[in-house]
């Protein structure tokens, strides 16, 4: 079997604009989890697996089916993710107003602190990210990545 050039291989990965946003997107959540963690102290540790499923869940809650499908994984895993959030008390299961049968889950009033903590950790580490790419590509990226969102939202 002939393998790729290994230099050949990294230069066509890099000119894939989705793969360097998958690239950049785990190594921020990298050093966002890592700062978070630092200045939480001992408190349990945020791990990829939460920060996977936090932009996924809504003031109104989202049943765990669904966060399965948006997560790529089975109901049994977001149930275990879920029950060890809901232990630290970073979400809640409650009652579907539209399915008694239904469990909707949501952000604790301490789980919307936790959240709100790392979204200034993004911020920070994107005010750095500026100081060292220039702030004005820093703009033009969100402004482009805002757009790349609501063109893919179109399509669902």
């Amino acid at each position: 079997m002939k393998t790729i050039d290994p230099r050949k291989f990294e230069d066509q990965k890099r000119q894939s604009v989705a793969q360097l946003l998958f690239k950049c997107a785990r190594l921020v959540n990298e050093r966002a989890i890592e700062r978070v963690n630092r200045e939480s102290g001992p408190s349990p540790p945020l791990r990829a697996s939460h920060t996977a499923l936090f932009p996924h869940l809504t003031s109104e809650g989202v049943r765990g089916a669904d966060l399965a499908k948006k997560l790529g994984v089975t109901k049994q895993a977001v149930s275990q993710l879920v029950a060890e959030l809901e232990y630290w008390g970073v979400v809640e299961q409650v009652e579907d107003p539209k399915d008694g049968r239904a469990k909707l889950v949501r952000f604790t009033p301490k789980g919307e602190q936790g959240l709100l903590h790392g979204l200034s950790v993004l911020s920070a580490l994107e005010t750095e990210l500026g100081d060292k790419i220039g702030k004005r590509r820093m703009q033009e990226l969100h402004t482009a990545l805002l757009a790349l969102e609501g063109a893919l939202l179109e399509e669902d």
